[in-house]
C-alpha cells in the first residue's frame, strides 16, 4: 500500500477503515461478540482513538503471520466462551462487507459448520505450465472473500497444525485438517484493499454515499 501505517488504520473520511468492519460486525447482531486482533504495537492507537467506546469489543494481540493471529484470537475465545460456537474471521482490510452477507454467513455455517464467500472470476485468465502461460477457463476458479465463518470446536482442531506458508486463509487451514468447507455467494462490492487504487475506490465509494 506505501502507507506509513498499516493499512487497517488508513482512514476513510477520518475514520479508521477498521472501524467500518467493526461497524457491520454490530448492525448484523448487536449479540454477536467481537474481537479485534491487532498489532501489539498499534492497540494503544485504537485505545485512545474516538470510536473506541461505541461498539463493545475485546482486543488480543496478533501474532507474525495471519495464522498466529487467528491462533491467538481462538486461544482467547476458548478461555472465555465454552462449548458450541460459530467463529466468523474477517479482514479488516474489506470495509464494504454488507450486514445481510455477514447473517448469511452465520446462517449458513450453522446448517453445514464452515463457510466461505467467494464471487466468480470476471476476466480471462492463464495458467503457467512449464515456462508458457496457457490460456485455462475461468469458470474452474473463484475469488475467495471474508467473513468465513467456522465450528469453533473445529475450527480449534484444525488449528493444532503446524504452521505452513501454504495457508493462506482460514479455509485452507480447516481443509488441511480434513474438514470440508461450503462456498456460498459472496458480493462484489466486498472486495480486499490490497492496493492504493483499490483504497481511492473505496474512498470514493463510501463519500459519495454509494454503499
Amino acid at each position: 500500500m506505501g502507507s506509513d501505517i498499516p493499512k487497517q488504520f488508513m482512514e476513510i473520511n477520518g475514520v479508521p477503515m477498521l472501524y467500518f468492519s467493526l461497524q457491520k460486525f454490530y448492525e448484523a447482531d448487536r449479540s454477536t461478540k467481537i474481537i479485534l486482533v491487532l498489532p501489539d504495537n498499534y492497540i494503544s492507537y485504537w485505545e485512545n482513538h474516538k470510536l473506541f467506546s461505541e461498539i463493545p469489543h475485546n482486543i488480543i494481540a496478533g501474532g507474525e503471520e495471519r495464522f498466529f493471529s487467528v491462533l491467538n484470537a481462538l486461544h482467547y475465545i476458548e478461555s472465555q466462551y465454552q462449548g458450541q460456537a460459530l467463529v466468523a474471521i474477517h479482514d479488516a482490510a474489506r470495509p464494504l462487507v454488507s450486514t445481510t452477507l455477514i447473517n448469511h454467513s452465520f446462517e449458513a455455517a450453522l446448517l453445514n459448520g464452515a463457510v466461505v464467500p467467494a464471487i466468480p472470476i470476471p476476466f480471462s485468465m492463464r495458467t503457467k505450465v512449464g515456462p508458457i502461460w496457457k490460456a485455462t477457463d475461468r469458470k474452474n476458479y473463484i475469488n475467495i472473500q471474508t467473513p468465513q465463518v467456522f465450528n469453533l470446536l473445529l475450527l480449534l482442531e484444525a488449528y493444532q497444525q503446524a504452521y505452513t506458508p501454504a495457508f493462506t486463509d482460514d479455509a485452507s487451514v480447516f481443509e488441511a485438517a480434513g474438514h470440508t468447507i461450503s462456498i456460498i455467494d459472496g458480493e462484489e462490492l466486498n472486495l480486499k484493499v490490497s492496493t492504493p487504487l483499490d483504497f481511492e475506490w473505496v474512498c470514493w465509494k463510501m463519500s459519495n454515499n454509494a454503499v
